[in-house]
């Protein structure tokens, strides 16, 4: 063999090896996929391109500082969120094809405030406590009584408000987005809910003071600062649709109380045609002192009774009519004397706001109750807003009308509270 063909040889040896390594076949491994965020915010996660043609993904936290976090895969996008800083570690993966996704969670420029940071709404229902929860002054406006509730609601040492009978509402929010934790209860909203010292009926259930507010809550999904009215969901308490289930509904029914839950209903009260006085002959005085009617046909007064002789009506509110909306709950207001000498308001099992005391886990309140308008349970990353409006529509003597009262709101998982939720 001469050399001119071993060189040639030599030549197609090099050129068979270098056409073996074809590029298509050369593996070049994607750069791990790394997304930064702050603490409370709502981070949009996408899969690796690998996954770009999969409809089967499943996405899964391996690894993490905290228990304090949600993730909601939604096919080739997730949202994830977290209250604790530090590095998540995320799997995602279709079948065999796995990827991994690194979470790095930093503190917010500024610390968030487990508390009520603004009031967006206010407009109490005509009640005992109206104009004086806040106070009422000559000359006070829609914005300016806002700002008063605003006053009273925000911060730590916050006090109290009323919203008036059934209907009257207050709307809260937040300065971070309170992360909806998977199997604990997540916020609650201060009431002055107690119980019953000398129920003379043996082995009752918590009753005392429990006037429960139902509650909605909204995500700021589109990142405007405010709530918009397609954001709002309802939070499914024990009694949204019956109270069937309460444990103090047979003896209701037995006292002959209203124990119908209306989920679209509607009252509109009328401003009072005088101001009287209230008579110290009786515990209550004038009995047809605002009347009120609604969408079934009814229509009654609220009372005005001697402990409180201002207007019931908000005073700033120039409409001589105010209508409310929304769900009605059951009379939960039982007169156990059955002389009128004492009332016992039970608690409904779970779900508002004033209707446990604020140390009992039941004030607790977890977002994944949260149902849409036609009772199809939702899933919520968080929540920016709440909406708190009394629930019950109900006279209960010398006590007068049932009112939720409402103080100041709380991120349960700011404030290290760990409280265990039910399933519905």
């Amino acid at each position: 063999m001469n050399k001119q063909f071993k060189r040639l040889v030599y030549l197609a040896c090099i050129l068979t090896t270098i056409n073996s390594c074809k590029k298509e076949d050369a593996v070049i491994p994607e750069a791990p996929t790394e997304v930064k965020g702050t603490a409370n915010a709502i981070l949009a996660l996408e899969a690796p391109k690998k996954f770009a043609n999969r409809n089967d993904l499943k996405w899964e936290v391996v690894s993490a500082p905290s228990e304090l976090y949600r993730l909601s895969g939604q096919g080739l996008t997730a949202l994830f969120s977290a209250v604790v800083k530090g590095n998540y570690k995320l799997k995602v993966s279709a079948a065999d094809l796995v990827d991994t996704v690194f979470v790095t969670v930093q503190q917010a420029d500024k610390t968030p405030s487990p508390y009520t940071a603004k009031v967006f709404d206010y407009l109490p229902a005509p009640g005992q406590f109206v104009n004086e929860m806040p106070k009422y002054e000559a000359g006070d406006t829609y914005e300016s009584m806002v700002a008063k509730a605003g006053k009273a609601l925000v911060g730590d040492d916050a006090g109290m408000i009323t919203l008036g009978g059934w209907g009257g509402y207050v709307v809260l929010g937040f300065d971070h987005t309170i992360v909806n934790v998977p199997g604990r209860r997540d916020f609650r909203i201060h009431g002055n809910a107690f119980g019953a010292n000398t129920n003379p009926r043996p082995n009752a259930p918590f009753g005392g003071s429990c006037e429960p507010g139902i509650v909605m809550v909204a995500y700021d999904k589109n990142k405007n600062g405010k709530p918009d009215e397609d954001e709002w969901y309802e939070i499914k308490g024990s009694g949204n649709f019956s109270a069937e289930g309460e444990l103090w509904y047979s003896a209701a029914v037995g006292g002959k109380l209203d124990t119908r839950t209306f989920r679209n209903y509607e009252m509109t009260y009328n401003r009072p045609v005088t101001e009287e006085e209230s008579s110290p002959e009786g515990s209550v005085s004038i009995r047809n002192y605002i009347l009120w009617t609604d969408n079934q046909g009814q229509q009654g007064y609220k009372i005005k009774n001697v402990y409180h002789s201002q207007s019931y009506y908000p005073s700033w509110v120039k409409d001589n009519k105010i209508t409310f909306k929304g769900i009605r709950l059951a009379q939960n207001g039982i007169d156990e004397s059955s002389a009128g000498n004492y009332y016992v308001l039970y608690a409904f099992r779970y779900g508002y706001a004033d209707n446990y005391p604020n140390t009992d886990d039941n004030s607790g309140i977890d977002i994944d109750w949260a149902i849409d308008k036609n009772g199809n349970k939702v899933n919520l990353p968080g929540i920016d807003f709440i909406k708190v409006y009394s629930g019950v529509d109900q006279e209960n003597g010398w006590l007068g009308e049932a009112s939720t009262e409402v103080g100041r709101g709380e991120d349960l998982h700011l404030l290290g509270t760990n409280i265990a939720t039910i399933e519905q």
